[in-house]
């Protein structure tokens, strides 16, 4: 299946850049361009995206607004004139970030690092049709070995770039993969994602806040961007 690419520039010419590339490339197809951030929210609300070209200043809405907009962010590869904003766009955790003009060989690069992480993304879900964490699990590759977690058993999520960190009851799985990826493979409602870095099962909250959930024996902070859909999500709960 090839990757379905979406480009968003405010700039036609940069467009143009980015679709000479990937048109001679095999195993990328180009799903759509869009010149806003308000429209490529649009587009990626209809179809499914495997990878996002984002600009980072367009008006309205910019490229990290945009990306902090979408509960589950397609991966991303920013593309900017201002070298200021890497830090931001990692603290995202984005692909690459390019600089323009764009090089052919700096592209290929970056792709080159999507292709690593889409196949370093090793753990799968089986859940049933009806997404029921109680009979439902995942199965999470730890030093060559697939150990089966179901998921009433998870208590909470941690992300370190790359890699995650699956808390259970009584044990904890170190695997390579994104929280993104696993969260949209997650039944919903069951978990939600609280901070770029954590997610919860709400079965296993003890307490909260404003500020900060409490699963297991550990207080997990609620981040700013996340702060009122999880307040909305944890309000509707019996």
């Amino acid at each position: 299946m090839k990757t379905q690419c979406l480009i968003v520039d405010d700039e036609p010419l940069a467009i143009e850049v980015i679709v000479s590339y990937l048109k001679n490339l095999d195993g990328f197809e180009i799903a759509g361009t869009c010149q806003s951030g308000v429209e490529a929210f649009g587009h990626l609300q209809q179809q499914r995206i495997d990878l996002l070209f984002l600009d980072i200043q367009m008006p309205e809405l910019t490229g990290l607004d945009l990306i902090r907009s979408l509960q589950h962010p397609p991966k991303v590869i920013l593309t900017t004139a201002h070298r200021e904003y890497a830090l931001d766009g990692y603290e995202l955790d984005v692909i690459d970030y390019l600089l323009k003009p764009i090089s052919l060989d700096r592209f290929l690069q970056a792709l080159d690092k999507y292709r690593q992480r889409a196949a370093g993304e090793e753990v799968h879900a089986s859940v049933p049709a009806s997404g029921s964490p109680e009979t439902g699990y995942i199965d999470v590759k730890v030093d060559r070995k697939i150990h089966r977690i179901p998921l009433r058993d998870i208590i909470y999520v941690e992300g370190m770039k790359d890699y995650l960190q699956v808390h259970t009851i009584g044990k904890k799985y170190i695997t390579k993969m994104t929280l993104n990826s696993l969260l949209a493979q997650l039944p919903q409602p069951g978990f939600l994602q609280i901070h770029r870095s954590y997610l919860v099962s709400l079965d296993h909250i003890k307490a909260f806040d404003a500020t900060m959930i409490e699963v297991g024996n550990r207080q997990l902070p609620i981040g700013r961007h996340y702060k009122r859909e999880v307040m909305a999500a944890l309000t509707k709960q019996p």
